[in-house]
């Protein structure tokens, strides 16, 4: 990570932190389509994000702890992504730029989107940051057996925000 800053201001410390287009777009992917693995990323992006720029991007973001990288237990030779708190914590800088976005950038295809997150306001963003916790952070066994059970006896604010994801892109994304 990078110690000589141009600045002090929050602004460009946080620029610099991600530093170009595909940093916010593989968060994007994981947060709003649920994408943990490399491969994942790699062929469901509408933007075609390189092999190499894709590695050296998720190796950034587990440095900045934003992501952690961890073994998938349903299979040994695949790493998974999750999120940590700051990486959650990243949630409505992004329901923000989708919000305006949305206003001033009219050929915009993520309108659904942007009208859940609109119509769900504060109450959608935080239980999408709960469910986003659920997902991403450790959990005790109790706790996550309960939680398992109540997620699938409601539509949950992540199925609904990745829905109208999905809608618009869903026909543009290479698999």
């Amino acid at each position: 990570m990078r110690k000589d800053h141009r600045s002090e201001c929050v602004i460009n410390l946080t620029v610099e932190m991600f530093g170009d287009q595909w940093s916010l777009l593989v968060i994007r992917d994981i947060i709003f389509m649920n994408r943990r693995h490399f491969r994942e990323i790699l062929t469901k992006s509408v933007e075609g994000i390189a092999s190499n720029i894709l590695a050296d991007r998720l190796q950034r973001l587990v440095e900045q702890g934003i992501i952690v990288k961890s073994q998938d237990e349903s299979h040994k030779q695949k790493a998974i992504y999750s999120l940590t708190e700051r990486g959650i914590d990243l949630l409505p800088l992004l329901m923000e730029m989708v919000a305006w976005g949305h206003k001033c950038l009219p050929g915009s295809r993520l309108r659904g989107l942007a009208q859940t997150l609109e119509e769900g306001g504060p109450k959608v963003r935080a239980k999408f940051m709960s469910q986003l916790r659920e997902t991403h952070l450790p959990r005790s066994g109790t706790k996550n057996q309960i939680r398992s059970q109540r997620k699938f006896t409601r539509t949950s604010a992540m199925q609904k925000v990745q829905a109208a994801y999905e809608t618009k892109l869903g026909t543009r994304s290479r698999h």
